[in-house]
């Protein structure tokens, strides 16, 4: 099978040597071309020249956003066509699509696992989110928590690394200091049902977990699955005790965020979010921009994936 491995050089949690090792034991088995990115979106743009030139199989090293690009990258040079069977390698901080699929946390081991997957074929069809424009693969948010991407983002800029830690010091000083706690901002519409205002953030979730606290999940939506629609989770207040307790919960091992002031869905086809101000979103764990509006939707049996 011909395949190309896009690497992404600066992700958090591989080094040369290792990366050398996996490109290594990909081309063992595969005709294997190797690029490394040089930019954001260049992944993209890689992705979608290597789906139109016949590539059966792309491969990512690198975090979420990566494995994003790549996935609009090739869709959007098939669209309502088969795209290329993708196979993801985890090499960023979080890794959540890897590990939603079930794949190991350490990248010469998931190599091993999808090497051994190739021979009898073993994929897995998955639903994606459409955004707008834009594909995601496993959640986007527009509030809170997409300031804090965004914060994190610009420290990375500067060489800051992304670790657990930095995300909860960010999350904590948005929270406490930036974040307009007193005027929700957010409605939400659905066809059949009435707008629901007076929101303060929205998370769109297409897979469960939302993210990972070093190694443990974190779950806004705990029934989100690649195989159902989407589930979104919102909160009506952001009161210092109740914002808590609600995080006391995402961390539990029960039934996920429940209460007064928590808005849950699952299972939903089509979720549009309106904002009376401009709001940061993101999509995978990437800032893409400030929105006024946001139409989402579920995109069943979308992708094919290497497990």
């Amino acid at each position: 099978m011909r395949a190309l491995l896009i690497v992404n050089p600066y992700a958090t949690t591989t080094t040369p040597v290792r990366r050398e090792v996996i490109a290594h034991a990909l081309a063992s088995d595969l005709d294997l071309d190797v690029v490394q990115t040089r930019y954001r979106g260049h992944a993209s743009h890689v992705a979608e020249g290597a789906t139109r030139e016949g590539f059966g199989l792309l491969l990512t090293l690198g975090g979420d956003g990566t494995v994003n690009e790549v996935v609009n990258g090739m869709l959007r040079a098939r669209p309502g066509a088969a795209a290329p069977l993708l196979g993801a390698l985890p090499g960023g901080s979080a890794n959540v699509f890897t590990r939603a699929l079930g794949l190991p946390t350490d990248p010469v081991d998931a190599t091993g696992r999808l090497l051994r997957s190739l021979p009898t074929g073993r994929a897995r069809t998955i639903g994606l989110g459409l955004a707008g424009q834009r594909y995601f693969c496993f959640n986007a948010g527009l509030g809170l928590d997409a300031e804090v991407v965004r914060v994190v983002e610009g420290l990375r800029a500067r060489g800051r690394v992304a670790s657990a830690a930095l995300y909860v010091r960010t999350a904590a000083r948005q929270f406490a200091t930036v974040t307009n706690r007193r005027e929700p901002a957010l409605t939400l519409e659905r066809d059949g049902a009435g707008a629901v205002n007076g929101l303060y953030l929205g998370i769109v979730s297409n897979a469960s977990p939302w993210t990972y606290l070093g190694q443990r999940p974190v779950r806004a939506s705990p029934r989100a699955s690649f195989d159902t629609g989407l589930d979104l989770f919102a909160l009506r207040k952001l009161g210092t005790l109740s914002t808590l307790n609600v995080l006391r919960q995402m961390l539990g091992r029960d039934g996920g965020p429940a209460g007064r002031h928590v808005l849950s869905l699952h299972d939903q086809d089509a979720l549009t979010l309106r904002a009376e101000r401009p709001m940061a979103f993101q999509v995978d764990g990437e800032y893409v921009g400030e929105r006024e509006h946001v139409m989402l939707r579920s995109i069943p049996n979308a992708l094919r994936v290497l497990v």
